[in-house]
């Protein structure tokens, strides 16, 4: 089966001393294969999506990303992973105010060599205009961030994140802001950008009527007994 994609072993993160925020003792994720991650408000998700990304690091225990340990890893080391490897689209978004949509799309293979050369030969306006039409954002793109909606930005965010076909997307509620016929586009560009470049996808919602729609489900109350210990509590 080769080298999972992601895999935790023995994981403990705390914010500070005292107790867990996350408890897994493992989970494996198959190269590829697209999963559901669901957990009630407080149960770990958004920290666990952190550590997965390398943006937080664990307090014990392994995090690998295919195959890369995380633990033994320095920040900068972390950075560039996650720059070369590695798509996230964040549930506050994280775009860059002062550049307009256009280069928010592009700014993964204008820092990233290996992101720029996954495009496949096409021209850096082929590829963001591509995408953008295909999230319905096209006509945005020499727009500020600014003047655009919060489901506008949410489109591109996930358009930055699948630009240059990562290896990993790691998604935290990508669709909470898109109306039925967006989402379901969205949806649509998502799994066929992660079929097409072989990606491993993990997302999270609290739309339970998207579950069909993966390969797996992975309840974050059942996994991590931090949060079982707190829900007892």
């Amino acid at each position: 089966m080769g080298t999972p994609a992601v895999e935790l072993s023995a994981l403990r993160f705390s914010y500070k001393k005292g107790r867990d925020v996350l408890a897994i003792d493992s989970l494996a994720i198959a190269r590829g294969e697209t999963v559901f991650l669901h957990g009630p408000s407080g149960s770990g998700k958004t920290t666990l999506l952190g550590l997965l990304a390398g943006v937080l690091q664990a307090t014990s225990g392994s995090v690998r990303i295919l195959g890369q340990d995380f633990s033994t890893m320095s920040g900068g080391a972390r950075d560039a992973f996650r720059a070369r490897h590695l798509g996230y689209v964040f549930q506050m978004f994280n775009l860059i105010p002062y550049l307009p949509v256009r280069e928010n799309i592009l700014l993964p293979v204008r820092l990233e060599p290996a992101r720029l050369a996954r495009l496949g030969g096409r021209s850096l306006d082929d590829a963001v205009r591509d995408i953008a039409s295909q999230l319905d954002i096209e006509q945005y793109l020499d727009s500020p961030i600014a003047e655009l909606s919060v489901g506008q930005q949410q489109r591109v965010a996930a358009a930055r994140a699948l630009m240059g076909s990562p290896e990993v997307v790691i998604a935290d509620e990508p669709t909470s802001a898109l109306d039925t016929d967006r989402r379901e586009r969205f949806l649509k560009l998502l799994f066929a950008s992660c079929e097409k470049a072989k990606a491993t996808l993990v997302f999270v919602s609290h739309d339970h009527t998207l579950m069909p729609l993966f390969s797996r489900t992975v309840e974050l109350m059942e996994i991590n007994r931090a949060a079982k210990v707190g829900a007892d509590a």
